[in-house]
């Protein structure tokens, strides 16, 4: 799914409404607004396009051009009221963050297409470096297409375990200072060679798992923090899957196998300059958790200056 909406460059502001209060100003990152007349005014040439001014403004004075102001959502209808902080249920959304798992056992019911949109769209409410929201997200909807993609990422693999598979090689790049193919040998191959073969031999999906839909998050070139900010849509989408009785499981393989393999984006329709960060398989699940999981003690580190 590709933005059809150029980025705002400039809010517009309605004098007639402006009451000249001046509370835009104190949440504008790049000093673009200012007054003048009592009035709120541009005065900047750079704008984030990040909206603080329009959701602060209390006479509703301020627009940005091309900018939806709410996503419009397809499956549910959304609350599109402002939740102040300190009005959430911090205790339910730790129960969500907690109930959510890996799937790695889907049915075979097929995914509505607008579902997955809506997921998109939930992404997409992440926060981005310098607000450039340069993630990109590709659509998988059907099982035929989820097999394409595991069939290109299994051929990059078997031509790995075949150069992982001879010792003289490894030995030869281990002693030029790059180790990564011995280590992948040790970590890696017998796994990789074991789903190889299960899924050519037995139609065993050892890789999405049996998903029926995926979708991929990727970014343009330009983001300050490209990388951040596609898994902090990730995030969401994982999230909101879980909430919508969908499983997901980020397939960190297939990430590593287009990063290698150009052209297995370009298979998929997606374009060169873009780097893909998360592959997501979805389904409706067939696992029956009861309960959570544990995690590992954590310890904070503290600098008091």
């Amino acid at each position: 799914m590709r933005d059809q909406h150029p980025r705002p460059q400039t809010p517009l502001i309605d004098p007639e409404k402006c009451t000249g209060c001046g509370l835009c100003l104190t949440v504008c990152p790049d000093q673009t607004l200012s007054l003048s007349g009592g009035k709120a005014v541009v005065s900047g040439a750079r704008c984030l396009a990040c909206a603080h001014c329009r959701a602060i403004c209390p006479a509703q004075a301020i627009t940005l051009p091309n900018l939806e102001h709410a996503p419009l959502f397809h499956t549910f209808e959304a609350d599109n009221r402002y939740l102040p902080p300190g009005q959430g249920e911090t205790a339910q959304l730790v129960r969500l963050m907690l109930s959510r798992r890996s799937c790695r056992n889907y049915t075979n019911r097929a995914l509505d297409p607008l579902l997955l949109e809506d997921l998109v769209r939930i992404g997409a409410t992440a926060p981005s470096g310098t607000n450039s929201q340069g993630w990109t997200f590709t659509i998988l909807p059907q099982r035929p297409a989820v097999e394409t993609l595991g069939n290109l990422v299994g051929a990059y693999f078997a031509k790995l375990n075949h150069q992982a598979a001879n010792p003289l090689l490894r030995t030869i790049l281990s002693l030029l200072g790059k180790p990564a193919l011995a280590n992948y040998h040790r970590r890696y191959y017998q796994a990789i060679a074991q789903g190889l073969r299960e899924w050519a031999e037995q139609g065993r999906d050892r890789l999405f798992h049996g998903a029926p839909a995926v979708i991929i998050v990727g970014s343009r070139p330009g983001a300050s923090c490209p990388k951040e900010d596609a898994l902090l849509a990730t995030q969401n989408i994982l999230l909101a899957a879980h909430t919508l009785g969908l499983g997901s499981c980020l397939i960190g393989f297939a990430v590593a196998a287009m990063a290698k393999a150009p052209k297995i984006q370009r298979a998929l329709g997606i374009p060169a300059d873009e780097a893909i960060h998360a592959v997501i398989a979805l389904g409706y699940p067939a696992e029956p958790y009861q309960r959570f999981t544990g995690r590992k003690p954590i310890t904070p580190r503290y600098f008091l200056g």
